[in-house]
Parts: C-alpha cells; structure tokens; sequence
C-alpha cells in the first residue's frame, strides 16, 4: 500500500518523542507536555487506522515488512512485518496510548513530561515486540518494556510501589532468561534469526519439550498463568492508573502473542503432548483466581485478579486445538477456538483497561482502594456510573458487549474437546457476574454513608472522551466482531495447519 517504513515510524516515533520530555522536563510546562505527546500519540494512531483499513485481509502473507543488516555476522536482521496476529495488536498499541496521555490532564500532577515520556517509550517498543521478525530484535524490544513499566510503577506508584516494581521487574526478567536460551538454540539450528525460518525446522519431541518449556515461563509470565501470577496484583495495585491501563491492554497480551508466535508453529508436536497440562493451568485460573477474586476488599486488586480469570481464556483457546483435533478431528472448531483466543486478548484490553481507567476517577478524589469506603455513587456521579457499569458488564460477558465474543467462541469450542472443559470454563461466567456484580452493588448503589463520597464530582471533559472512546469500542466489537475477524481470518487458518503439522525427526 506504500513505501514508507510505517512500522518503523510506529516503533521510533514516540521512542524519539519521549527524549525531549525527558531533557526538557524542567523547561516544559505540563500541558505542553501533554498536548506534545497527544499529538505524537494521535499520530501514531493515525497511522495504525491507515495500515489497518488498507491491510489486505485475503492473505496470511507478512506485510509491510522491512529488511535491514543489523549484525548480518552473527544472522541478526532488522527485519519487521505484520500479520493478521499482529495487527490487531498494533492499532491497539496506538489507541490505549492516546487513552494514557488523556488521563494524564486529571490523573497526573507531578513529573509529568517524564511520566508521558516512560509511556511513549513503552509504546515504541510494544509495537517492537508485536512487530518483529527477528527473534534477537523480538528480545531487545520485550526486554526494552521492563525498563519504562518499571519505573512507571516506582516512581508514580502508591505505597507499596517499590516492592511492586522490583517483583514485577524479577518475575518477568528471569522469566526471559531462558527465552534467551532458547532462541539461541533455534539460530543454532536455523543459521539465523529470522522466525519464519524456525517454522520448518524438526526436532525430536524431548528437545521440543525442552524448547517449549523455555518459552513457557516467559509467555506464561507474561499473561499471566497460574502459578505464576502473583506479580499482577501487586503491580496493578500499586501502579499509577496509566500503568494498570497497559498492564490489562497491552502487558498481558504480550505472553499470549507469544504462544501464537513461537510455540504453536515452532514445536507443535510439544504443544499437542502437553494440550492438557495446558488447558489444566487455564482452567484452574479461570475457576480458582475467579474464587479470589470473590474475596476480595480492595477494590482495584479485585480488578486485577478478574484480569487474570479473563486472560485464561487465551491460553484455553491456544491449546484447545489438538484436543478438538483428537476428538472430533473438526478443524473449523479448532479454528473457532484460535479465533476466540485472538478476539479476547483484544477485547480484554478494552474492558479491563477501561475499568482501571474508570477506577483512577474515584481514587484520585478518595485516595482508597477499599470498597467498604465506598457506597452510593451512583447518587453523585450518575454518568460515571453509566459508563462504569457498561465497562462491568464487559467485564461479566453481557452478550453485545466485547466481553461476551472472545468468551463465547472458546466455551462453545470447547464442547468439540471435553465437556468437563466447557463446564469450567463456563463457571466463570457465573463466578465474574458474583464478583463484578457485587462490587458494583456495594460501590454505586445504596444510601451514601461517606462524607468522602458526598463531594465527588462527576466525570466532565477529557475523562468523559475517555470513556466514550472505550464504550464505543467496547460495543463495537460487541455487535460487530467481524471488525476483527476478517483481518486476522487467514492468518489463524495458516497458524492452525503449522500448528496441527508434525515436525518430530
């Protein structure tokens, strides 16, 4: 569709961007920082609308790519393009940093041209990571995140920031370590890094459980699974609002961009050995961090473990496929189920991403978490109620809304596999309408008991555009899935005949 290197401009932008707010942060005045990284941030926006409006959906082929030397000697390439997977995920890049630089009129006070800057330099190397066909440049761009989220959490934080930023930063840096060990492993084997190359490759099944379990830890980190989730409460709780905004819209998706990328077409014949270890640790989130979710009393914590019940659904989709295969041998099924990973990484982003949005207005005017301090918002804040209580219902799987689509094509893929699957799985629909129904109870509706509550005021202004902006998202995709579906339709059929092919020696 064009010449220019559009990913490149995606990626080096807002990075180049962020280094003015930082040396000139003291010279800047905060609203000049603020219209600065809007416009850099709508820009990029811009671009991603124009790439995915003209991405050619009849193709799984790479598009747009670019093809560098970087460090030719050792078969490093700068070498990017976009798939069906990864657009997607581009433009959403986009359009949550759009959303951080608006919340940052009314959510940030102090060091704001740095704070705008960490989150321009996390969307550079977001898109990076999602853009990537290298997979030593795949690394340096995942690597590159942990820097501006960890100080996002450390610097902007709550309370307990510092301990949030270090086991953020520990968990998902080792994490990586054996990634690393990994991709090494495949260069060994391929000559080089580009990671189309490893798609053809054979090994025999112990080396590809070896490689799988290599990716493992860093992907399911990432997302996170269980039981490796005990970083997300903690950084979501203590991170500022623009932080939790990308940990639930962006961070999280990352580990299941990963599963699709490298360990479904590089070492399918693991991923079909170990579908039920897998599909275990997914439902075992679904259910059992839905339970604590139940339990909980501060607000945003609960927030963040429904992230965690949510995002199981992901995993569950990935691994479905050859136990859908076994079963029943119906492909379109299998492909419904990678299909409804794809559409709830996506659709997660906007409900969950909005509720911690929604969260950062009550708090900056409270200064609590807790929901016993809460109690008869609605009274006071009528329209934020409305917009809370639809991004809720997102949250539960309300059909019409986007929570419902990615949730529903898993559970109903799920019938092909294991009715004992499709059971559990479905339990989370009774367990979130508990939790998130609950907390809504408790925080918008009943008499008003606190003084606190009393003088709040309503969302007005760049909150309100905030929230439209995610609303009609959110129902757009509700009632329009097919935004989604056709643009990565061919890209999943390709994914799904690499991912059912053996390649044991």
């Amino acid at each position: 569709m064009t010449r220019l290197p559009l990913l490149s401009i995606l990626i080096w932008l807002p990075i180049l961007a962020a280094v003015p707010l930082f040396l000139m942060h003291k010279r800047m005045k905060d609203n000049e920082a603020r219209w600065f990284a809007l416009l850099v941030s709508l820009v990029c926006l811009g671009l991603s609308v124009f790439m995915y409006v003209n991405f050619d959906t009849t193709t799984a082929s790479m598009q747009l790519t670019e093809y560098l030397p970087w460090v030719p000697s050792l078969g490093m390439h700068y070498y990017l393009g976009v798939d069906g997977i990864s657009m997607p995920l581009i433009a959403l890049s986009a359009f949550t940093t759009v959303i951080i630089v608006l919340a940052s009129w009314t959510m940030v006070t102090e060091k704001v041209p740095q704070y705008l800057a960490t989150f321009l330099l996390m969307q550079g190397a977001v898109v990076g990571v999602f853009s990537a066909l290298d997979a030593m440049l795949f690394y340096f761009f995942w690597e590159a995140i942990l820097i501006p989220m960890y100080l996002s959490i450390g610097v902007w934080g709550m309370g307990n920031r510092s301990y949030a930023a270090i086991k953020f930063f520990l968990y998902t840096f080792f994490g990586s370590v054996l990634m690393l060990a990994v991709i090494l492993y495949l260069h060994s084997k391929a000559g080089g890094f580009n990671i189309p190359d490893f798609y053809t490759l054979h090994f025999s099944l112990s080396e590809q459980i070896w490689i799988f379990f290599g990716f493992f830890l860093a992907f399911a980190v990432k997302v996170p699974m269980w039981p490796f989730h005990t970083w997300l409460p903690d950084a979501h709780t203590e991170a500022p609002t623009g932080g939790s905004v990308i940990l639930a819209a962006l961070m999280l998706k990352l580990g299941g961009y990963g599963f699709l990328r490298f360990s479904l077409p590089i070492v399918p014949d693991a991923c079909h050995y170990l579908s039920w270890f897998m599909i275990i640790l997914s439902l075992f989130a679904i259910v059992y961090i839905a339970l604590v979710a139940l339990s909980q009393t501060d607000m945003k914590k609960l927030i963040a473990y429904s992230s965690i019940a949510h995002m199981g659904f992901v995993t569950l989709g990935c691994f479905l496929i050859n136990v859908i295969i076994i079963h029943t041998g119906n492909v379109e099924s299998a492909h419904l189920s990678l299909e409804g990973a794809m559409v709830q990484m996506i659709s997660h982003a906007f409900g969950s991403g909005a509720m911690f949005l929604a969260f950062g207005v009550v708090y900056m005017q409270m200064k609590t978490r807790n929901i016993k301090d809460f109690g008869g918002i609605a009274t006071v804040m009528p329209i934020f109620t409305a917009f809370f209580i639809l991004f809720a219902m997102s949250n539960v799987g309300l059909p019409g809304t986007s929570g419902f689509v990615g949730e529903f094509m898993v559970i109903l893929s799920s019938f092909k596999a294991n009715i004992w699957a499709t059971f559990f799985a479905a339990s989370s629909l009774v367990l979130g309408a508990a939790y998130t129904l609950w907390m809504v109870k408790r925080v918008f509706f009943g008499p008003v008991t606190n003084d606190a509550v009393s003088a709040l005021r309503d969302v007005r202004g760049v909150d309100t555009l905030s929230f439209v902006l995610l609303s009609a998202m959110i129902i757009l995709l509700g009632v329009y899935p097919q935004v989604l579906l056709r643009v990565f339709q061919p890209t999943i059929s390709h994914l799904l005949d690499l991912s059912l092919q053996s390649r044991l020696l």
